[in-house]
């Protein structure tokens, strides 16, 4: 068996990589690299996660060998640490904030949750399918530029052939058969954080994380960062509650990778309004699995989840997550990348292909689901869906096939549908970005104001592979997370 994320001679070049990104020592990283070639090794890391063939026994000990020299280099840098003491004396005091904590409305934090369903079920079929080809398949089925959900009807036995669709996801999220919304660690790890706040309200600690792990994920439907984090926490691999925790420092390559910043949607949904208090606990979930920027993805996105119930727009939003990252972090300068490219989108000075070639002309080295590149394409989303120009009655296309019918998209300045397909057509972490683009832009329509044939075949349902009711209901959801943010904001 080839597990993925997790063997030791497919780890060594992603840590190259990874130390390369963080800054490490060019001459220790050349030595250790030719070390590694001149075994046998790959340089190249695997896009998926496993090489192909099992690497022999000898080989497989240099690579551990090899992984422990890595180890020891120090890539510290005060502009981007892990201790929240040490990331809020470089923030501001009293972060920018649309408005005090309020109680949310019920029907925008159902919108977060219809929404993130929405945009992670667009992007399912199509998740490590590169830009181009996401483009083929939609242009071969009559749905470019993007408008609804993919299907295989109509596609020719040659695209479908050079680009597979994802073979877990392909069951049960095209057109055809979409019977509500399919399990996904995208899904999961809200209901998880939901179920975490409801026990422990602002008193979680990551150590609660770990142990909510244990108890109800399974091993094989965690990836990347969270993996390591899983073999680290069954190797008693240590958790502090300041710091860098060792489940996410040890034989962790995708420690920035985007994992926990899908799991940071309900401490913003929690906290309408208070980003500082959504990015606190988004940190302590986070340090778990993860380092400097994956950290701070979380935090900016659950600020942005908190700032999306209160706001009236885009910008506000932006706006208020910016302020909890560290003033000279990557994410910060990928995010405000990302951001002027959806606002020169929105303003008509680009189009959406010259917006794509920029970001991946910057960010397009990093792997698929780092987190870099990821959120800078999810600002440019969420930037560019504020205010667009709007179709004239009866130019836009009815919901068959799947298609989206903008004709009765209500009064708002938030285009969802523009936000969701943006951060698909991309080709990165399809359902992941989508997800979160769908949750702000959710949160800012709020449910009655998401377009039926978006909403219509989830049937308001999220099915789970997590212990207990396998199918939730995403309005009963809602209630529950609305519920919590009235206990958070008295406790």
């Amino acid at each position: 068996m080839r597990l993925t994320w997790a063997q030791p001679e497919d780890l060594v070049a992603h840590e190259l990589v990874a130390l390369a990104e963080q800054g490490a020592e060019y001459s220790a990283l050349d030595s250790a690299a030719h070390r590694w070639e001149a075994a046998g090794g790959s340089l190249q890391p695997e896009r998926s996660g496993a090489s192909a063939d099992a690497a022999d026994p000898q080989l497989r000990l240099i690579a551990r060998q090899v992984l422990a020299q890595l180890a020891e280099l120090d890539t510290t840098d005060p502009a981007e640490p892990d201790d929240w003491a040490d990331i809020t004396a470089q923030i501001p005091a009293t972060p920018a904030a649309p408005g005090q904590p309020v109680t949310a409305d019920l029907d925008r934090v159902a919108g977060a949750w219809w929404g993130r369903s929405v945009g992670c079920l667009l992007g399912k079929p199509v998740e490590k399918i590169p830009r181009e080809g996401i483009e083929e398949i939609a242009r071969a089925t009559g749905n470019w530029p993007l408008r609804g959900y993919f299907t295989a009807d109509g596609l020719p036995e040659d695209v479908a052939a050079r680009w597979p669709w994802n073979r877990r996801s392909a069951p049960t999220s095209l057109v055809e058969n979409i019977n509500g919304m399919p399990e996904d660690d995208d899904l999961n790890f809200p209901l998880l954080a939901l179920d975490l706040l409801e026990t422990h309200g602002a008193n979680l600690t990551t150590t609660d994380v770990a142990q909510s792990w244990l108890a109800n994920l399974p091993g094989g439907r965690v990836f990347t960062a969270e993996r390591a984090a899983y073999r680290n926490l069954l190797d008693a691999r240590e958790i502090t509650e300041t710091g860098a925790c060792e489940t996410a420092t040890h034989l962790n390559p995708f420690r920035e990778w985007i994992g926990a910043l899908i799991r940071a949607d309900v401490y913003g949904w929690a906290h309408p309004g208070d980003v500082y208090a959504a990015a606190r606990l988004a940190w302590v979930d986070a340090r778990l699995s993860h380092t400097r920027n994956g950290i701070y993805g979380a935090m900016w996105a659950a600020a942005m989840c908190s700032a999306s119930l209160v706001s009236d727009g885009v910008d506000d939003v932006l706006d208020a997550a910016e302020s909890v990252l560290p003033p000279a972090s990557r994410l910060l300068e990928a995010v405000r990348s990302g951001r002027t490219a959806g606002e020169d989108l929105r303003d008509g000075r680009i189009d959406d292909e010259e917006a794509l070639d920029a970001l991946h002309a910057q960010y397009g080295h990093l792997h698929w689901v780092h987190t870099l590149n990821n959120a800078a394409l999810i600002a440019m989303a969420v930037a560019a869906s504020g205010t667009a120009p709007r179709p004239a009655p009866g130019t836009a296309p009815t919901p068959t096939g799947g298609e989206v019918s903008v004709d009765d998209r209500p009064i708002t300045d938030v285009n969802f549908t523009r936000g969701i397909t943006l951060a698909v057509a991309a080709g990165w972490d399809t359902d992941s970005a989508g997800a979160t683009v769908g949750s702000v832009l959710g949160a800012l329509t709020g449910k009655s104001g998401l377009d039926p044939a978006w909403t219509d075949p989830l049937h308001g349902r999220l099915h789970t592979s997590l212990p207990g009711p396998q199918t939730h209901e995403l309005d009963e959801l809602a209630s529950r997370t609305h519920a919590l943010s009235d206990r958070m904001m008295t406790s």
